[in-house]
């Protein structure tokens, strides 16, 4: 086990696998910025499988248990099955998941990714109605072709899928409630996200947040809740459930009740960056490491004192240093 300099371990890792994605959601990739002229990483570029199952293998010795797979949209990755199974079969990896808008699942590709070993799905959905949630993916997709993706993975076997919503103020707002009643019951763990300032072409701003405390007292005044103690520590969302048994929601306030103090992630882009922070203006090179003719020994080194070297809370800091660049959140995935 390994600490930074405030006394936080390392257990997840997040990985993203790809920056392209099917979807221009306007607080994520914008049109504006991410439009047909954009031009998006070459193969070569993108870490290979051995690369990443490396990466993971060596973190694993650091205490990394937790692997989460991002984008982008991880599904747009060739073979993506192939690496699910690499790194599954890494001793000390109690927990593997993806996060996917399910727009390009079917119950085929959903049971081919079971066999191969994912645990856990995170999809993410902003709204239940049709003209909001096309209005924020931005290329007309529609809901029920995400509750379809959803359905693929429950016929799959699939437990504990969460869903994830991210809430702006002034878009989807409305459609908390309405998302709380489809999800009620159903064995899903719905997951309300406060607007975060992560990258800076969603040029966010603080008057378009609604607090987690907003979110939890809309909800309660119609389901009454009661709080639920934490999974595991570092765990983001805070978990509540609903009172007569109709399951759990999580509300994740990175902006409002800051996390920082407990957490222990990091996430490694497409290209090859670790960034030990979501909100970071830059990333440590792993890529140009692993090129390199480095043993484990040497590579196990360096990534121990990037992490030792680690000092980052942004969101308790957020808004002292002004005009501070961040990493895009399609670069890292979330």
């Amino acid at each position: 086990m390994i600490v930074d300099k405030l006394g936080r371990e390392i257990h997840d890792l997040r990985i993203s696998i790809t920056d392209r994605c099917n979807f221009r959601c306007v607080y994520c990739m914008p049109k504006e910025k991410f439009g047909r002229g954009y031009k998006f990483l070459a193969r070569n570029q993108l870490l290979s499988f051995e690369e990443i199952e490396r990466t993971v293998r060596l973190f694993a010795k650091l205490g990394v248990r937790k692997i989460r797979i991002t984008g982008g949209e991880p599904m747009l990755r060739a073979d993506l099955p192939d690496l699910v199974s690499l790194i599954a079969s890494i001793d000390g990896i109690d927990d593997l998941s993806m996060t996917t808008n399910a727009s390009l699942l079917t119950p085929e590709k959903a049971k081919t990714l079971r066999n191969a070993g994912l645990g856990r799905l995170n999809v993410s959905l902003d709204s239940l109605n049709d003209a909001d949630f096309v209005s924020i993916n931005d290329v007309g997709c529609s809901v029920s072709r995400v509750l379809s993706g959803i359905d693929a993975l429950d016929s799959a076997g699939f437990k504990n899928t969460k869903v994830n919503m991210v809430v702006r103020k002034g878009t989807n707002e409305s459609s908390i409630l309405p998302m709380a009643r489809h999800f009620y019951g159903s064995g899903h763990i719905l997951r309300f996200i406060e607007y975060m300032d992560v990258g800076t072409t969603n040029e966010w701003k603080i008057s378009e947040v609604v607090t987690a405390t907003e979110i939890k007292e809309m909800i309660h005044s119609e389901m009454p809740l009661e709080s639920l103690q934490p999974n595991y520590m570092g765990e983001v969302a805070r978990r509540w459930k609903y009172v007569d048994g109709g399951g759990e929601i999580g509300i994740i306030s990175s902006v409002t009740q800051p996390f920082c103090g407990n957490c222990s992630r990091a996430r490694l882009s497409a290209v090859g960056k670790l960034y030990t922070c979501l909100f970071a203006s830059d990333g440590f090179d792993i890529r140009e490491l692993l090129r390199q003719s480095m043993s484990d020994a040497e590579l196990l080194e360096a990534f121990a004192k990037i992490w030792m070297a680690r000092d980052d809370r942004y969101s308790e800091t957020r808004g002292k240093v002004p005009n501070q660049q961040k990493v895009e959140m399609s670069h890292i995935g979330g």
